[in-house]
């Protein structure tokens, strides 16, 4: 009967051990974190300039997005498989703050004419970021450039570093 209740205390001990190991190395969590959401934004901006650069006459948007998810995706998923980091998947976190930030910011904008006039608050959303064919005029038109895409863009590197972790035994 001891031996069973030795082995819990250990077990117990050894679980708050590591919680204390995973607790003192929050600013080095943080650090990748950082590290992780730079790599991911970079590429999608080098992806972005890529496409202003082949000028094209006009890209649609729904390619755009594609290609949003899928670059980073694929870095995230490459990066991961060299640094083991389980902090790589935690980028859509940020992303999802990030549009909640813009959606925020969306919604506080007074309307007007050509500035999504007479719009309740689902349609100010919906044609500033989702839209294909319409635009609210909100923020200049840029709502997919400075809200929609970059979240994308986090969440698809997100998706690809949980793809390219190794499972622990």
């Amino acid at each position: 009967m001891s031996t069973d209740a030795e082995e819990i205390i250990d077990s117990d001990q050894i679980e708050i051990q590591e919680e204390e190991e995973r607790v003192s190395n929050l600013g080095e969590q943080a650090l990748w974190i950082l590290i992780h959401t730079v790599l991911a934004i970079g590429c999608w901006i080098v992806m972005m300039l890529a496409i202003t650069m082949m000028k094209l006459e006009s890209v649609p948007v729904v390619i755009t997005l594609a290609l949003s998810l899928i670059v980073p995706l694929i870095v995230g998923n490459i990066v991961t498989r060299f640094k083991q980091n389980e902090m790589a998947s935690y980028t859509w976190l940020i992303g999802l703050i990030w549009f909640l930030i813009i959606c925020l910011w969306i919604l506080d904008m007074p309307t007007g004419p050509n500035q999504c006039y007479h719009c309740d608050a689902s349609q100010k959303l919906y044609l500033t970021f989702l839209s294909p064919t319409e635009d609210s005029g909100l923020i200049d038109g840029e709502g997919r450039l400075i809200g929609t895409w970059p979240t994308v863009a986090l969440i698809g590197y997100g998706i690809g570093s949980s793809l390219a972790l190794k499972k622990k035994k």
